[in-house]
């Protein structure tokens, strides 16, 4: 995959997320088995609470513990000093993860906010979800069933106009027009309830790819977050979570197991996007620096 006009690439194995600027670049430095890079100034960490340290340094010194007071307000101000995103999460059914995004955003798990809600079918669980919470609907596509539906190019228009940073596919069932997948290049997701490339593409959604996993006889299964591009569970792995198939599970069972999985991932995987913690390898693979360890790479 070829990066976007707007990507930025480092000297070294690692390149940021496109819509950095410049001035936003860490230092480089070469790949080990572990991918590994400078800190970046402007990178946001978890701040564990002043006593969690506290209590790790009770036989330092005082000036180390004022230093480590020093370090957490540091990093709360680079925190602030991030844009706060704007997301638009797609939906064509009673959208879990995309009420479990939208919560984690409200309870400032996520720096950011869902701004937009993109569905096929205008009355389906999320998006009636979407208007209660005072969210704007649009409807995409136009099709007889919903002959109000907004045009690709007029998709286009809308979500540039609402200032989006972000495209996040929860159980959206159409596939995404081109014309999207070039305006938000390395900027749209999806999650999948398989390890791709395992059970992914056309046909595969929903019950269907549980039912082919324990008819295949794997022994394991998860939720997979990846890059969209013109194709149907194609694009770049983000992040995968693991979860085992057991001998007596049915769809029903294994899809739950999943889908408690997918809420967690990709609550953390938007969190990561919406600080910034996404770059990419020479080799086109992407990868998240940990918010605990800017050094270590999921």
């Amino acid at each position: 995959m070829e990066p976007c006009g707007s990507g930025l690439r480092l000297n070294s194995k690692l390149s940021l997320l496109p819509n950095l600027k410049k001035s936003s670049l860490f230092p480089s430095s070469s790949i080990s088995s572990r991918p590994s890079v400078q800190s970046a100034s402007w990178v946001s960490l978890k701040t564990p609470s002043r006593m969690t340290y506290l209590r790790g340094l009770s036989a330092q010194s005082k000036s180390s513990v004022e230093k480590v007071g020093d370090l957490i307000s540091d990093r709360r101000d680079l925190v602030s000093a991030i844009k706060r995103k704007k997301l638009a999460v797609f939906v064509s059914g009673g959208g879990s993860n995309f009420r479990s995004i939208h919560e984690a955003c409200v309870n400032g798990l996520i720096h950011g906010e869902v701004a937009v809600l993109v569905t096929n079918k205008t009355d389906c669980g999320g998006a009636v979800y979407a208007r209660e919470k005072g969210i704007r609907v649009l409807v995409f596509p136009n099709t007889k069933g919903e002959p109000d539906g907004l045009s690709a190019s007029d998709l286009v228009t809308a979500l540039g106009s609402a200032d989006i940073d972000f495209v996040l596919l929860a159980g959206y069932l159409k596939l995404i027009p081109s014309e999207l997948v070039q305006a938000y290049r390395r900027s749209i997701f999806n999650i999948h309830p398989s390890l791709l490339p395992a059970f992914g593409g056309k046909g595969y959604y929903g019950m269907k790819v549980h039912k082919a996993v324990i008819a295949s006889g794997a022994r394991y299964s998860g939720p997979t977050i990846h890059f969209v591009d013109d194709h149907y569970d194609t694009g770049r792995i983000l992040a995968q979570r693991v979860v085992p198939v057991l001998p007596t599970d049915t769809a029903e069972e294994l899809a739950a197991r999943v889908l408690k999985e997918e809420h967690r991932l990709y609550v953390e995987v938007t969190a990561a996007l919406c600080e910034d913690r996404i770059v990419w390898r020479d080799d086109e693979v992407p990868l998240i620096r940990s918010k605990e360890n800017s050094n270590e790479y999921s």
